[in-house]
C-alpha cells in the first residue's frame, strides 16, 4: 500500500526544547556512537516535530526530514535515509550472495544466510537492531 499523508497522518506537533533534550538523551542511550553527530543530525535551532500516524507510529522530523520512527512510545529506529548518511549508527551484519535478493524483497534474515561462506556475522546482543 502506498503512504498517503491525508489518510495516514493524524497530527504533527512541534516539540519543546525540554522534550527535544529528552529525546536526544534517549537516542544517545540507544545509539552511543551517534553522540558526536547528534547536533549535526538535529541542529539546535531547527524545529523538531513528531508526526503521529495510524497504528501508534510516531516519526521524528527535523526541517521536514524524517529521521527516526517508533511505535507506542517504544525505542526509536533510524530511517533508511538517515542510515545511508550515517551508516555507523547501527551495527552491521553481512549476508551471503544467495540471500541478497530475498533481503531486498523484505525477507527476515535466517542463520544460514549469515553463517555460510561470503557472510560476516559480528557479535551483537540479543534483540539488537542491525
Amino acid at each position: 500500500d502506498r503512504f498517503d499523508e491525508k489518510e495516514n497522518v493524524s497530527n504533527c506537533i512541534q516539540l519543546k526544547t525540554s522534550v527535544i533534550k529528552g529525546i536526544k538523551n534517549q537516542l544517545i542511550d540507544q545509539f552511543p556512537v551517534i553522540e558526536p553527530w547528534l547536533n549535526q543530525i538535529m541542529p539546535k535551532k531547527d524545529p523538531v516535530k513528531i508526526v503521529r500516524c495510524h497504528e501508534h507510529i510516531e516519526i521524528l522530523t527535523v526541517n521536514g526530514e524524517l529521521l527516526f520512527f517508533r511505535q507506542r512510545e517504544g525505542i526509536f529506529y533510524p530511517t533508511l535515509r538517515l542510515l545511508h548518511k550515517y551508516p555507523f549508527i547501527l551495527p552491521h551484519q553481512q549476508v551471503d550472495k544467495g540471500a541478497i535478493k530475498f533481503v531486498l524483497s523484505g525477507a527476515n534474515i535466517m542463520c544460514p544466510g549469515l553463517t555460510s561462506p561470503g557472510a560476516k556475522l559480528y557479535p551483537a546482543a540479543v534483540d539488537t537492531v542491525v
